[in-house]
């Protein structure tokens, strides 16, 4: 029988979803804890591998058992001996071949970013960018980041041999000194939207030009991008299926 979580977590302390040997990883900490509960070794399959640092208000991932499982006492008990960096929101029973990766139809990933005064308290949840940023600019920019396109100039990551992705949307909201970017995508590169916010950030210091974009995606070429921003400010908000 295959189950289908739901979770949220603060990744400040963590070294991304993926398990790694000899650091703490979401997906290490949740399979340890499952494993536990069930009695069996269980491994889960995550819906993404967000990075170090990176949080999640959003993830999915499945785990097979051949248990009849009661979904609400399960809930409690994971929440309960999990660490208060994890929150589960929801387990469901799925069909067989559902899959928590590739049954994904588009991902919503946010980056909020504080243009007012320090705040060191949010220093992990949100860029401590500080300074003023020209919104209807980056709107202007951002539009030309929309649709199917080549973005191996906005990864880090070599070893992927398609680097085709649609951009569905990038809606781009300020509420008093918050700055929210929203981008949807039917899939996302390694380091790309933190590779995208950077290139915007820089259009708004005056460091890129909107008109070098369309070079830049044919570029194909990383060395011609500026800033990866830093993950403390980017949140996998939405998934759907």
């Amino acid at each position: 029988m295959r189950y289908l979580v739901n979770m949220k977590y603060d990744g400040t302390n963590f070294y991304g979803f993926q398990i790694q040997e000899d650091v703490r990883t979401i997906e290490k900490e949740v399979t340890l804890v499952l494993s536990k509960i069930l009695n069996e070794e269980v491994k889960i399959v995550g819906c993404s591998r967000t990075d170090k640092g990176v949080h999640a208000n959003d993830l999915y991932f499945h785990f097979d058992t051949s248990k009849e499982i009661d979904t609400n006492k399960l809930k409690y008990s994971l929440n309960s001996m999990l660490t208060d960096e994890i929150y589960i929101k929801d387990i469901s029973k799925v069909e067989d071949d559902f899959h928590a990766r590739y049954s994904v139809k588009e991902k919503e990933y946010v980056y909020i970013i504080n243009t007012g005064t320090y705040e060191p308290t949010k220093r992990n949840i949100e860029f401590q960018y500080n300074k003023e940023i020209d919104i209807e600019l980056i709107k202007e920019a951002s539009k030309k980041l929309i649709g199917e396109k080549d973005f191996k100039s906005f990864t880090s990551d070599n070893e992927k041999e398609n680097t085709i992705r649609n951009v569905k949307d990038i809606r781009i909201e300020k509420i008093n000194d918050k700055v929210y970017i929203y981008i949807v995508a039917n899939g996302f590169l390694k380091y790309m939207v933190r590779n995208i916010v950077g290139l915007l950030l820089d259009i708004n210091e005056g460091k890129k030009k909107v008109e070098e974009i369309e070079n830049i995606i044919l570029s194909k070429d990383r060395t011609k991008l500026g800033l990866c921003v830093s993950p403390v400010g980017l949140y996998l908000n939405k998934v759907n299926y």
